[in-house]
Order: C-alpha cells, then sequence, then structure tokens
C-alpha cells in the first residue's frame, strides 16, 4: 500500500463551557484558575496558544521550527469558546483560521475544521425544534469564522440518536466522528460508514481508534511521539496496513491535560511527514473514500458514558472522583427543573413572538447569523429580517425574546451535569443562565422562577453547607441587585474617584451621561434604563454609592465590592493611586516606580513606619497615614502584616481607638 492510499488523521475537540456573566457579558475572576484571571484564559495559555506556535527542538535544545499544529490535524472548537477568543486571545483566534486556510490549499480545498453545534448540549436529549437551532446557529458561526461551509460536525459529548443525524443530515453535514462502541458493523480499515437516517438521509460515519485515543488522552502515550507514531502505522490485527487510522481526543489534550503535549504533537506530524503515510483530515478522506457499507447506530450513547446519555441525567455512577463518596441524585431534579422552565419559555416565545418575528422559530434560527456580534449590528439585521418592526419598544421586545432563546438553550450546556456536584461553578453557570431566562420573561417571571425553585428544592448538594438546588439559586445564582443599577454604580464611582479619566462600562451596557442621572442601553436587546446614582466617599478606601430608578424606585446602597469586576478594578486602581501619591515616601515610591519592590512588600513597611511614628506623633495626619495605608492593604486583599500588628501593640495604650479596630485589635484589653 502507497502513501496515497494509507491516511492518519488526528483529530482535537477544543472546548470550554461559556463562563460569562448573563448580564454583564465578560467573564469575571475565576479563583479556582489562579495564578490567571480565568479558566478560558488559563487554558489558552496552556494550550490554545500553544498549538497554533508549537516548538520543535532540535538535537541541542534550541528551537529547530515554530509550527501550527493545526494546520497538520482535524479539528473543532466550541462556537462559544471561539466567541471569547475572538475577544480576548487575537493572535490565538487568528492562528486557528490562518490552520484551516492552509488545511484548505493543501488539501484541495478541505479544510481541517469541522463545525459543531452552537452550545455543548446534548442532543439526544434536546427536542428536534432545538436540535435543528443548534446545528444551525453552529453551521452559521462556522461560515461566518471560516468563510466556507462545513462538511463535517463534531457532537458534543459525541452523544448521538437517529433524529441527531437526521437534523445533520438534512442541514447538508456530511459527516461526524463517533467512538467504537456508538457503531455497529463499522467497515474494516478504519474506512467511514454510511447511516440511513430515519428521514432517508444518508451521512457518513467516521470510527475513531479507542485504544490510541485513549492511551493518548489518558494512558501517557503522549510522553512518547515516537511510540505514538509506531502505534499508528503498527498494522491491524491481521497483519494488514489500515487505509485510515483516526485518532480523537480533547484538543486540551495537547498542553493543559498533558504539559507540553503539543511539542509531542509537532513532533509526531514532522516524524508522519517523513513516513509512507497521509497526514490526512476527514473531508479530504471523505472525498476520495465515499462510505460503501451500511451501518448501525448504538443509540442513544456518547464517548464519556458508558450508560447511553444517563451521565446528564441520572445518577449513572459516572463522576469525575469515584474515590470520594458522593452521589449524583441531583441531576434528574436539575434536568427537570430546565426541562419544564424551557418548555415555559418556549410557549411565551411562541405566543409573543408570532405577533412580532412572524415565524418566530424560523427568526430564531436565523439568529444564529449574529448571535455572536454586539448590538450595533443585531438590531440593524432585525429590521432586515422581520418587516413592521419600526416602533422602538416592539423592536426591543423582539431582541429581548430572541435573548430569552439563547438562554433557554445554553442553559443545556453538557458540563452543568458532568460534574460531580451540583454546587460547581458548571451548574452555576447553567442556572445563572435560567435566571436571565426568567428575567427576560417580563411579567410571568415570578411564577416561572417559583416553579423552577419548587423543582430544585429535590436536588440536593452532597456539600450539606449548600442545601439543595433552591438554596443554590436563592444564596448564589440570583444576582442580588439588578445589573443595570450594578452598572451606574460602577461608571458614576469611576467618575467619582478619577473624574479626569473617562469611566468604563460593562460590555453589555452603553451609557449616556448626564450628571446624577444615567441612561443605560443593554447592547443585546436596547433595553434602556434611567438610573440616579449619588457617591458618597467615606475614607480612603470605602464608597458609598446610592442608586434608584424606575424599576426599583426604593434607594439601594451599594459598596465597592457589589460592582461589576471591570469597574471595581478601575475605581480600586484609582484609590490606590491615590494612596501611593500621598503616603509613600520619596524613597519607596522609586523602589515602586524602578521595580525594585512590588506594592504589597513597600505598603507593608509603608505601614510599619506609620505606626512606629506615631509614638511620638498622634497628629490627624499621622493618624490619616496610618489608617490610609491600612486600606491600601485592603485594597489588595492582603491582612495587617504580623510586624505591623506586634509594633502597634506596643504603643496601644497611647495609641487611638480607630486605629487599633483599622490595625485588627478588639475594643479594650
Amino acid at each position: 500500500m502507497t502513501a496515497v492510499d494509507r491516511s492518519i488523521v488526528i483529530h482535537g475537540h477544543f472546548y470550554q463551557p461559556p463562563r460569562d456573566d448573563p448580564w454583564l457579558d465578560e467573564v469575571e475572576t475565576e479563583p479556582s484558575a489562579a495564578p490567571f484571571h480565568d479558566w478560558n484564559e488559563r487554558i489558552d495559555r496552556e494550550c490554545y496558544r500553544a498549538v497554533v506556535a508549537a516548538r520543535r527542538y532540535a538535537p541541542d535544545g534550541r528551537i529547530a521550527r515554530i509550527v501550527n499544529t493545526l494546520a497538520s490535524i482535524s479539528f473543532n472548537f466550541g462556537p462559544t469558546l471561539l466567541e471569547w477568543m475572538e475577544r480576548y486571545a487575537p493572535a490565538t483566534y487568528a492562528g486557528v483560521l490562518d490552520a484551516d486556510r492552509v488545511s484548505s490549499a493543501r488539501h484541495d480545498g478541505h479544510g481541517n475544521a469541522i463545525a459543531m453545534p452552537y452550545h455543548h448540549a446534548i442532543l439526544p436529549l434536546a427536542s428536534r425544534r432545538d436540535k435543528v437551532t443548534e446545528v444551525r446557529w453552529g453551521i452559521a458561526d462556522f461560515r461566518r469564522r471560516f468563510g466556507r461551509e462545513p462538511t463535517g460536525m463534531w457532537l458534543p459529548e459525541t452523544a448521538v440518536d437517529p433524529e441527531t443525524l437526521d437534523v445533520l443530515a438534512a442541514e447538508g453535514i456530511r459527516f461526524t466522528i463517533l467512538a467504537p462502541h456508538q457503531v455497529e458493523r463499522a467497515p474494516a480499515h478504519g474506512l467511514p460508514g454510511s447511516y440511513r437516517t430515519p428521514g432517508g438521509r444518508s451521512i457518513a460515519l467516521f470510527v475513531y481508534d479507542g485504544a490510541i485515543s485513549h492511551d493518548v488522552a489518558f494512558g501517557g502515550l503522549i510522553r512518547s511521539a515516537q511510540q505514538w507514531a509506531e502505534r499508528l502505522l503498527a498494522p491491524d490485527a491481521a497483519g494488514g496496513a489500515r487505509r485510515l487510522v483516526a485518532v480523537a481526543t480533547d484538543g486540551e489534550t495537547y498542553g493543559h491535560h498533558h504539559r507540553f503535549g503539543e511539542v509531542a504533537l509537532a513532533w509526531l506530524l514532522g516524524d508522519l511527514e517523513r513516513r509512507d503515510v497521509r497526514v490526512d483530515n476527514f473531508a479530504a478522506f471523505l472525498a476520495r473514500h465515499p462510505p460503501a457499507q451500511e451501518v448501525q447506530l448504538v443509540a442513544p450513547s456518547a464517548w464519556s458514558c458508558p450508560h447511553g446519555v444517563e451521565r446528564w441525567r441520572a445518577d449513572c455512577g459516572c463522576r469525575i472522583a469515584p474515590e470520594r463518596p458522593t452521589n449524583q441524585r441531583w441531576r434528574a431534579p436539575l434536568r427537570q427543573g430546565l426541562d419544564w422552565l424551557a418548555g415555559e419559555l418556549h410557549a411565551l416565545f411562541e405566543r409573543e413572538g408570532s405577533g412580532l418575528l412572524g415565524d418566530p422559530w424560523e427568526t430564531r434560527d436565523a439568529y444564529g447569523a449574529v448571535v455572536a456580534s454586539d448590538g450595533g449590528t443585531i438590531d440593524p439585521w432585525l429590521r432586515r429580517h422581520v418587516a413592521g418592526l419600526d416602533v422602538s419598544n416592539t423592536r426591543v421586545r423582539a431582541r429581548e425574546l430572541l435573548e430569552l432563546e439563547r438562554n433557554a438553550l445554553r442553559m443545556f450546556t453538557s458540563c452543568g451535569w458532568f460534574f460531580d456536584d451540583i454546587a460547581g461553578i458548571e451548574a452555576v453557570q447553567v442556572l445563572r443562565y435560567a435566571a436571565r431566562a426568567i428575567e427576560l420573561a417580563g411579567p410571568g417571571a415570578a411564577q416561572l422562577e417559583a416553579g423552577l425553585l419548587e423543582r430544585l428544592a429535590r436536588a440536593q448538594s452532597n456539600d450539606a453547607g449548600v442545601g439543595n438546588g433552591r438554596d443554590l439559586y436563592l444564596n448564589v445564582v440570583k444576582p442580588k441587585v439588578p445589573a443595570p443599577l450594578r452598572v451606574a454604580a460602577g461608571y458614576a464611582a469611576q467618575r467619582h474617584v478619577a473624574p479626569e479619566t473617562a469611566p468604563v462600562a460593562a460590555p453589555s451596557y452603553a451609557v449616556q451621561d448626564a450628571g446624577d442621572q444615567l441612561r443605560l442601553m443593554s447592547c443585546r436587546t436596547g433595553r434602556e434604563h434611567v438610573v440616579r446614582v449619588s457617591v458618597e466617599q467615606r475614607d480612603a478606601a470605602h464608597l458609598a454609592i446610592d442608586v434608584t430608578s424606575p424599576e426599583v424606585p426604593a434607594p439601594t446602597r451599594l459598596a465597592l465590592a457589589d460592582l461589576p469586576e471591570r469597574q471595581r478594578s478601575a475605581v480600586t486602581g484609582a484609590l490606590r493611586r491615590e494612596i501611593v501619591a500621598r503616603r509613600l515616601t520619596f524613597a519607596e515610591a522609586a523602589e515602586l516606580s524602578t521595580g525594585a519592590a512590588d506594592l504589597p512588600h513597600v505598603t507593608a513597611r509603608a505601614l510599619l513606619r506609620a505606626v512606629r511614628a506615631l509614638e511620638h506623633d498622634q497628629s490627624a495626619d499621622a493618624v490619616g497615614a496610618v489608617c490610609d495605608l491600612a486600606d491600601l492593604l485592603q485594597l489588595q486583599h492582603l491582612h495587617i502584616p504580623f510586624d505591623v500588628q506586634t509594633e502597634f501593640y506596643r504603643i496601644r495604650a497611647n495609641a487611638p481607638r480607630e486605629v487599633a479596630r483599622r490595625i485588627g485589635f478588639a475594643e479594650g484589653d
């Protein structure tokens, strides 16, 4: 068998669950991802930027070449991950797109990229209507980013049933990739099989090599690229060469799950290019080898659950940490509660949308063309797509209904059920999408929320301190203050502490400044909110911000901690700079500006100096210096240093009571 007859395809499924705050449209800090801001940023640094700029090393350890491995492997990226990447990691994003262009030229127009449904939902558990929307949104997103029609589509968790394949085939998708246990009577030699759907359509099914894929992802094969190459090139059981050997793993295998995994991948690809084998992609292989044998489907099934798709609706035994005595009985009531809520939301969408959107379901499907866009794109699209939406408040409600549906779909992101407890960040996130969808429902929101809470009460966390899903929703998920009030408060606080700089708002709102009255407009829906704000600075680190609006007429007092992260960071930065300018000595400021010491260390030493000075100087300025520097530590989320408290204890008898409290001492002896 010659090189033209023998192919190897390595597929990477790159995906992260959406992490954005559904009210602010941005990702806030995830402490578990430290020292990075959030998990997307961390995994981009460890994996995504690495696979588009992987190092091949010379024998002396120096870099011989930097290669974009995606130009040589089959890949898909979750659309919501690409949405984040386009905004926050543009260089990585450009590398992803370039890899498809390069591979298209190499493979006669068949690029390495394949599509994915827009959200990482378990499609066998979705209605046909939701399956269609997810697939159409995924295709529209792929078309916009890669500038071509997709040939193949990766299914989330490779979860499949006959209806899912019928939807894919109806939308023009020619192939998907499944695990060995999901297909019966698969053709020999790795060739694709043909599946006849219930609708009479055909779609090609590729089956990846389960043993090699497992050993790459979990068995340590990635630690030896040479052994990996030998496994790929090994003959089949009969001693013959296979036409196609396909490997499929999470893309995060390369650099995140396995440090320097992208280096092993780059070395492997270089080695294979010198062998009597074609480094291929599925679309190009399919063009040369159309399926000649029909196969049968094992359904419903998925690559990460041996119990069908029970991992996403039942306590089937699948979990991340089997050594821990936890149960996943919470999965069923979470699924049942969100299924019920989705049914109610869809009925509301159809009822209201029929009078605003023409055919509301056709409009929902078409929304995929702009779903990742901002308001400047959404509003003109809606005007063109739906006739008779000239009245602004009518158009606003139409956009709200489409946003309601977006959140109703993304609350079924599979990660919400994949892990071990309902209190995990993934399950919390799907509940946040549910809360946002309820908020957009309008007058019936309270009834919908009550119905969901009744069902969530049956979802018991393994953590007794969390309680059940109802407790989680009320204590963690549901915002205590409406987003427009928080954004307005953050805008006004920035204006107050740093009037010389332009305040920033959250990406989800545009702000018009009119003194103590701010007008906010939601970028996604066009809904306007008028908020009155007053700001009082109580000391160097504490603000009292009072907000009122027609929606919340009773005055609401917010503190710095209540502001959205982007605005809180801007305010905190301005307060820090003010204290640094006022309280550090020339020598301390010089240390900071030259990088000789960082702010935490400089602040700690400055506070120790100020406390020692209190022994002989208890003027208002001396006391103020101690309080300001203690506030500066607080703004850095740092404790009062041990040595500062020890030094203060020596002079505490003559020190002002206010200082004792700020340094961390109880009143009296």
